[in-house]
């Protein structure tokens, strides 16, 4: 019995130095990882802007006086000195 306890572990007939025990090779695979590597090239990009000039115009008042003038002539006789000629009718408003 004693015996047969040490071999307890061992296959038959085979020797603790030549047991190899025949275990299929197994494969498996892990997701995979994507790895990136990343090159920059310089590209050309024309930008276009377009600038549009607005011309405003407005009208502003500047005053300019201008002036009428008018003349008359006003017979004055010298026989009557103390009536001073008419010129007009109207009253004038201050």
């Amino acid at each position: 019995m004693s015996q047969a306890g040490n071999n307890m572990n061992q296959v038959a007939g085979v020797s603790d130095a030549e047991f190899c025990p025949d275990c299929p090779t197994q494969t498996i695979f892990d997701p995979p990882i994507t790895q990136y590597e990343n090159y920059y090239h310089p590209q050309l990009v024309n930008v276009v802007q377009n600038i549009e000039t607005v011309k405003q115009h407005h009208c502003c008042p500047v005053y300019k006086h201008q002036y009428t003038y008018s003349e008359k002539n006003v017979m004055v006789s010298s026989a009557k000195r103390g009536k001073r000629a008419k010129t007009s009718s109207k009253k004038r408003s201050k």
